[in-house]
């Protein structure tokens, strides 16, 4: 690094400034480090970057394609057990630019893990959720292509665990 302290203790760049500090005009007598090989340093001690929580990753179930609306072509993933949907930014899936969805708990889909399969349940929202043109009083199974409609949006719902896939159990 070019950063280099002065006898005054202020701090200045060596690439700009060469080796006369431009603060108090004193000149600075090169680090003796700089001219050491640097340390070797070992495999353990190398900072490494943070990726978030690799442990325990949720896997995809199925995923919301908005198909009319604001987001058109935006997809939304949906993970086991449920899936709050709104627009705030704690909800599962966040649908943004449709003010007409809820900002909270529009409408939830679950994936049963266990029995496989989805659900379309009303949210607790003013908003009314619409599976395939029927409004949703109480929990709707879901089929592959099934359309959902929340607000101006309408998505297409795609499964990906089901009767013919599902993660292992150890995944998640």
């Amino acid at each position: 690094m070019s950063l280099r302290r002065c006898a005054n203790g202020h701090m200045f760049s060596t690439r700009k400034h060469g080796s006369i500090c431009p603060y108090c005009n004193v000149a600075v007598e090169p680090e003796a480090e700089s001219r050491k090989a640097p340390a070797k340093v070992e495999e353990d001690d190398r900072t490494l970057p943070y990726l978030g929580e690799t442990d325990g990753v949720s896997p995809v179930t199925g995923w919301l394609v908005c198909i009319e609306g604001p987001q058109q072509g935006q997809d939304y993933r949906i993970m086991a057990e449920k899936n709050f949907i709104g627009r705030a930014e704690e909800m599962h899936i966040r649908i943004l630019g449709d003010n007409a969805i809820s900002r909270r708990n529009h409408a939830v889909i679950v994936y049963d893990p266990k029995k496989r399969n989805f659900f379309l349940l009303p949210g607790d929202a003013s908003g009314l959720a619409y599976h395939n043109n029927e409004a949703v009083y109480s929990p709707v199974e879901l089929n592959a292509y099934d359309v959902i409609e929340l607000g101006q949006s309408k998505l297409l719902f795609i499964p990906l665990c089901g009767i013919h896939f599902e993660w292992d159990h150890q995944a998640g």
